[in-house]
């Protein structure tokens, strides 16, 4: 399946964070454009009301609010061609006419206020500057409706709906009889927009009581609205398109090391252990990967070969006494022997087998060791006093090879399994013996350094070559055949699976022709 591959998934997260991006934008551009094209026509709406204000209710003696030629409501001044907007081009033929707001039921004429008895006449006409900002030709199709106090309609643009969006009840009520409604900064009349489809309305209520109503089609708009959509679809299939080639590209360079070493332990597992990957970036997390399964690789690789040599040593070391326990018995039994030659024999064949014993021992103890079973107590004592009793042990064997047993001992203690220390002191003590030269010495120290039981066993033999001191702890390794044929080569290994049992370090010294010093360290806690 497509959700089994890392690269498609990541492939997935990248294009899913990508379009919730992209659309995030796409959005926030698009109500962005959204609000300035609404906020274009909401101004537009303003200043055209500013206007049908200014003609229906012109201030007498004083500047008019909103002159065309200010742009809105609120300044006066002449209009955009010179006209006075308290002229008679906005107030119809006679000036001094019946007023504009009709009185309401109840209302007579005398309760109104003075500065309410003038107004525009019932014929109202509007300046040709104002009514050609609602020409039905104009492409921005702005139109207008206006009503006096009582509701009835006054005027109206050739190209407005048949109802308004914005109703009386939306409207502030008319103001009570002989009450003006305060006009100016301090209190501008209250406007009130509605939109429904494709139109935008702005109504809003006449000084006098009345309302004038501006709306405007918003297809011109919408269908920009709808062409910037588009373009901000097409940019962002762009742009996705292009991410997702390049995040592909991207996560494909990304995982390649993963694939290089899916292939190298591929070949690793059908045999070749020489196999390893190639670093091209070690800084990386996946460069440090591959650090650490190449020296996992190596160290396989040396386990193997080490396996392979000890089967090989061990059948080498088992076939010397198979071979001769076998020669022994054909001899024997190939015609009539004395007494004497058949005890001969059986002596032979019983020394043979002593040493297949031995060496199946040392296996067995090596394999315990390895598979950690062979359990080690941890009880204190203290290396000097094991050097006292193993030293007992070797003295004779010393002493018959003319050499002299040098014991420095200081207090050392350690935390370990007795038993099996004093196993690694005799193998060590029995080398520096067997290994000196005759009349040499054996020179045995304790102490106690940095949390720690130091011990050392130097000889004075003839040394060990510098190549063959890293590998005097491998199993069957003998670094001078004609002097350990005794031996099965497993004694330094035993040596140093037990000390590393108890979490210290064996370590080896030598030099040609002066001697061969041991060190081990082991935790005193």
């Amino acid at each position: 399946m497509i959700f089994n591959s890392i690269r498609a998934r990541l492939q997935i997260w990248y294009g899913v964070i990508l379009l919730v991006i992209l659309a995030g934008f796409g959005l926030t551009a698009w109500q962005l454009e959204r609000g300035h094209l609404l906020g274009r026509v909401n101004s537009e709406l303003d200043r055209r009301a500013g206007f049908l204000v200014t003609a229906v209710h012109p201030r007498p003696g004083g500047p008019d609010r909103g002159s065309p030629n200010q742009g809105g409501p609120g300044r006066g001044g002449p209009g955009p061609n010179g006209l006075d907007p308290n002229g008679p081009a906005f107030n119809g033929p006679d000036r001094g006419g019946p007023p504009f707001d009709r009185p309401l039921p109840g209302e007579s004429p005398e309760d109104r206020p003075a500065d309410d008895q003038s107004g525009p006449p019932q014929d109202l006409r509007l300046p040709p500057e104002t009514a050609g900002l609602f020409d039905p030709g104009d492409p921005t199709h702005f139109y207008f409706i206006i009503y006096d106090r009582s509701g009835r309609e006054l005027k109206r643009s050739t190209n407005a709906p048949a109802q308004p969006l914005v109703t009386s009840a939306d409207l502030p009520p008319p103001r009570p009889s002989g009450v003006r409604r305060p006009e100016g900064p301090g209190g501008p009349p209250a406007r009130v927009y509605r939109s429904n489809g494709d139109r935008l309305e702005l109504g809003m209520p006449t000084p006098m009581g009345g309302s004038i109503h501006v709306g405007a089609s918003l297809a011109p708009e919408l269908k920009e609205l709808r062409g910037v959509a588009c373009e901000l679809v097409l940019v962002g299939a762009g742009i996705l398109l292009v991410g997702l080639t390049g995040g592909w590209w991207l996560t494909g360079r990304a995982i390649r090391p993963i694939a290089d070493i899916s292939a190298t332990a591929a070949r690793i597992s059908a045999g070749d252990l020489s196999q390893r990957i190639s670093l091209t970036e070690s800084g990386s997390e996946l460069g440090r990967l591959a650090t650490v399964l190449n020296s996992t690789f190596a160290r396989l690789e040396a386990a193997f070969a080490q396996q392979k040599q000890f089967a090989s040593d061990a059948a080498h070391e088992l076939r010397t006494p198979v071979t001769v326990l076998l020669t022994q018995t054909q001899l024997s039994l190939s015609r009539e022997r004395s007494p004497a030659e058949y005890r001969q024999t059986v002596e032979s064949c019983q020394r043979a087998a002593q040493r297949m014993r031995r060496l199946i021992e040392s296996l067995l103890a090596l394999a315990r060791l390895d598979a950690g079973q062979e359990p080690m107590k941890r009880l204190n004592s203290d290396l000097a006093d094991l050097v006292r009793d193993c030293a007992g042990w070797v003295r004779p064997l010393a002493e018959a090879r003319g050499l002299t047993l040098v014991l420095e001992l200081a207090p050392a203690p350690c935390v370990g399994d007795s038993e099996r220390l004093g196993q690694v002191l005799t193998n060590l003590l029995t080398n520096a013996i067997q290994y000196n030269r005759p009349n040499g010495e054996v020179r045995v120290t304790t102490a106690a350094a940095h949390d720690s039981a130091i011990l050392t066993v130097g000889d004075t033999g003839a040394g060990i070559a510098p190549a063959d001191v890293p590998r005097v702890f491998e199993r069957f390794y003998r670094s001078d055949q004609s002097r350990t044929s005794n031996g099965n080569g497993l004694g330094l290994s035993i040596c140093k699976a037990i000390v590393d049992a108890h979490g210290g370090s064996i370590e080896a010294a030598s030099e040609l022709n002066v001697g061969t010093t041991f060190t081990v360290r082991l935790p005193a806690r």
